[in-house]
C-alpha cells in the first residue's frame, strides 16, 4: 500500500511540475517569433483606371498570400514625368525596390548598373518557357534577362467600313497570318481618298506623335522591308539605317503623303470614326477606346486586319515590364512579387481587370475572346511575327531619330537619303557617347 501512495504521489507531482514549467517553455522566442514584416517600394507609370486598378488588385492578392511583405505603391504619369521621376531618384540613390520600366528603355537602366540580372531567378522559376521568344529578347541585355513581362502590346490595320462600301472595295481578311501587303493597302487608298470630299485614304503610322509613339509606329516599316536601324553587336547605325532597304521603305512612306497624296500631315479630330479616313494603324488599346464612341460599331463601322506586310511580315512587340534595383536589400522578396505578379495567377488577372494583352502563351489560352477576332490578330501576331526595338544603351537617341527622320521624310518632304544619313550620324554620335568612361 505504501508503494501505491508512492506512485501515486511522484505522478502528481509530475504532472504538476508539468503544468507549472509548461507555460514557460512555450514562451521560446525562435518558436512564437511573427515573422518581421518587409516593405517593398514600388514605383511605376500612371495609366488608365483599368490599368491602375489592375495593379492594386495583383498588390492586394500578393499581400494576401505574402502577409510578411508590404507593397508600397508610388505612381506617376506615363512618358517623360515618369522617366525624369524615375532617373532623379536613382541619381540621388533613392532607388525603389522595384520598378516598372518600359521595355525598350531596359539597357539604359541595365547598363547604368541600376537593375539587378534576374537571369537566374528567371530561368529557375519564370517559366520562360510561357513567354515568346520575340518578347524574352526584347528583356535581355548581354545575355541576361532584366525585366520580367506583365503585359504586352501590338498594332493593327483598322478600316472605315463604310468608306470601304461606298468606295465597293471588299473588306481585307481578319486571318492573323495572311496580312494585306502595303501595294494592297496603297491601291485601296487611292480608291478611298477623296480631297474633294475632305476623305483622306491612310494614316499609316499615327501621324506626327511626340515621345516613343513614332518608334512603335514607324520603326515596323523598315524591319517589314528588310531593314534595320542599328547593326547587330549595337555598335553603329551606318550601313542599317540608311541601307538600300531602308531607304526603299523610306521612300515608300514619303510617297504616300507627296507622290499618291493619300496620307495627310494635318488631320480634321477624330477622322476615322466620323468617315474621314480610311485606314489608320492603332494600337490594341484603341479597342476600348473605340468602345466609348457613339454610333461606331465593331463590325458595322470598323473592321480590323493584320498590319500590312512589306517583304516581311513583323510587328512591333515591347510593354511596360518589372524589374529589381540593384540596391534593394530585400531582392529574395521582390523577386516574390515579380514571380507572382508576372506569373500566370498575376498575369491573368491583370489582363482580366486591364483589358491589355496577356504575354503569357497559358494566359492567352484561358481568356476565349483573345482568341477570337479581333483580338485573336493582336495575340497571334505578338506570339508568332513580333520584334522587339533595338536593346542599347543608347536606345532615347535612337527613338529621338527615327522620330526625326519619319517628319523630315514624310512631314517635311525630305530626300529620304540625305535624311537617313543624318539619323545615322545622331545615332551613331549616340552610341559612342555611351563607351565613353
Amino acid at each position: 500500500m505504501k508503494k501505491w501512495m508512492a506512485v501515486i504521489l511522484l505522478i502528481s507531482l509530475a504532472g504538476f511540475a508539468f503544468y507549472y514549467f509548461s507555460p514557460l517553455s512555450s514562451e521560446n522566442p525562435d518558436k512564437e517569433k511573427p515573422a518581421k514584416q518587409i516593405e517593398l517600394t514600388f514605383l511605376r507609370n500612371l495609366a488608365n483606371p483599368a490599368f491602375n486598378q489592375a495593379y492594386e488588385e495583383v498588390i492586394a492578392a500578393f499581400e494576401a498570400s505574402h502577409p510578411n511583405i508590404k507593397i508600397n505603391m508610388q505612381s506617376m504619369h506615363w512618358g517623360s514625368e515618369y522617366e525624369l521621376r524615375l532617373r532623379t531618384e536613382l541619381a540621388a540613390g533613392n532607388h525603389p525596390d522595384i520598378m516598372a520600366i518600359d521595355s525598350p528603355n531596359l539597357a539604359l537602366y541595365a547598363n547604368s548598373g541600376s537593375l539587378l540580372s534576374i537571369d537566374s531567378y528567371m530561368k529557375e522559376e519564370g517559366n520562360i518557357e510561357d513567354i515568346p521568344e520575340g518578347v524574352l529578347k526584347g528583356l535581355t541585355y548581354k545575355d541576361e534577362i532584366f525585366l520580367a513581362p506583365i503585359v504586352e502590346s501590338s498594332i493593327a490595320l483598322f478600316y472605315n467600313m463604310n468608306l470601304f462600301r461606298e468606295a465597293g472595295i471588299p473588306f481585307p481578311s481578319g486571318d492573323p497570318n495572311n496580312p494585306m501587303t502595303w501595294d494592297e493597302v496603297l491601291e485601296i487608298a487611292k480608291k478611298i481618298n477623296n480631297p474633294a470630299k475632305g476623305v483622306i485614304g491612310i494614316d499609316p503610322a499615327q501621324g506626327f506623335n511626340v515621345g516613343e509613339g513614332p518608334a512603335y509606329f514607324k520603326m515596323p516599316i523598315l524591319w517589314q522591308f528588310g531593314a534595320d536601324v542599328i547593326s547587330p553587336d549595337g555598335t553603329t547605325a551606318q550601313g542599317f539605317i540608311n541601307s538600300k532597304e531602308a531607304l526603299d521603305a523610306l521612300q515608300f512612306y514619303q510617297d504616300l503623303y507627296y507622290k499618291h497624296g493619300v496620307a495627310a500631315v494635318e488631320m480634321p479630330p477624330t477622322p476615322f470614326e466620323t468617315d474621314k479616313l480610311g485606314m489608320t494603324v492603332l494600337g490594341s488599346w484603341a479597342l476600348s477606346e473605340l468602345e466609348q464612341t457613339p454610333d461606331f460599331v465593331l463590325g458595322e463601322d470598323y473592321g480590323i486586319a493584320p498590319l500590312p506586310k512589306g517583304d516581311y511580315q513583323i510587328v512591333p512587340n515591347g510593354g511596360w515590364a518589372l524589374g529589381i534595383s540593384s540596391k534593394t536589400k530585400h531582392p529574395e522578396e521582390a523577386w516574390e512579387f515579380l514571380k507572382f505578379a508576372t506569373g500566370y495567377e498575376g498575369s491573368k488577372k491583370f489582363v482580366e481587370i486591364s483589358g491589355d494583352l496577356p504575354v503569357r502563351y497559358s494566359v492567352a489560352k484561358d481568356f476565349p475572346e483573345l482568341n477570337q477576332y479581333p483580338k485573336n490578330i493582336f495575340v497571334q501576331q505578338d506570339q508568332n511575327h513580333s520584334k522587339n526595338r533595338p536593346v542599347t544603351p543608347a536606345y532615347p537617341v535612337i527613338s529621338e531619330a527615327i522620330k526625326e527622320l519619319f517628319e523630315e521624310v514624310g512631314k517635311n518632304g525630305k530626300d529620304v537619303g540625305i535624311a537617313a544619313n543624318q539619323a545615322a550620324e545622331k545615332i551613331n554620335n549616340g552610341l559612342r557617347d555611351i563607351k565613353k568612361p
